[in-house]
């Protein structure tokens, strides 16, 4: 059981700085502010169901896309340091364009003309949550827990779906309790702790390039 629990901890740790629920929380401030209480229940709920299901496929149907597209478990390694690395300086260097708050400005305005617009899967689960460098760790998760296996084969089965439900779990509260959260926070306590995660995420990546080079270079002498 302890086993479980570490492999459970170790998962969140990794994969909690890209999802990164702070920022989802000030997006859905911005676009829900139009709604209702029930309609923001709602949407909080679905972009919960909706992270879930991403980050399964993601897990699951991972190596079917690799084995379907000839991508060697280097060269995935490579291109999701990039994708990591990308999404950690943006959220170290934010810098809103002037196209970044059109777009937030017309989401608003769609939101107040048309109560049921479904924010749940786009923007909220995907990208702002469930988003490409999260994608990408998922199947290089995959792909290592399959070439090295470090737990039971019975954690190794469990604990990703356990990982998952957590993560949506985390998301689904924040959502709910977002008012709050931006209340004692504020919008400064959030823009800190994203520069901390995209350091995180930087240092993640850079070590991902390290091993996908390492590894080639290794087959290379083989």
């Amino acid at each position: 059981m302890f086993e479980l629990f570490k492999a459970i901890g170790l998962s969140l740790m990794v994969l909690l700085p890209l999802v990164n629920p702070l920022t989802t929380v000030a997006l859905f401030l911005s676009l829900s502010k139009n709604m209702t209480v029930d309609e923001r229940n709602q949407q909080a709920r679905l972009a919960s169901i909706y992270v879930f299901a991403i980050m399964m496929v993601a897990f699951y149907a991972g190596t079917l896309v690799m084995n379907t597209f000839g991508i060697s478990i280097p060269g995935l390694r490579i291109a999701g340091g990039l994708i990591v690395s990308f999404i950690g300086f943006r959220m170290l260097f934010p810098a809103q364009t002037d196209d970044d708050s059109g777009i937030a400005e017309s989401k608003a305005r769609e939101i107040h003309k048309h109560k049921a617009t479904n924010i749940a899967f786009v923007p909220l689960a995907m990208p702002s949550t469930a988003g490409p460098g999260t994608i990408a760790m998922i199947i290089s998760w995959v792909s290592t827990v399959n070439e090295d296996v470090y737990f039971a084969p019975w954690i190794t089965a469990l604990a990703p779906v356990l990982v998952f439900l957590t993560i949506s779990l985390i998301v689904w509260i924040a959502l709910r309790s977002s008012s709050a959260i931006m209340h004692v926070v504020g919008a400064s306590g959030i823009e800190a702790i994203s520069r901390l995660m995209g350091f995180l995420l930087v240092c993640m990546s850079v070590q991902f390039v390290i091993n996908g080079v390492l590894e080639i270079i290794a087959d290379y002498h083989a």
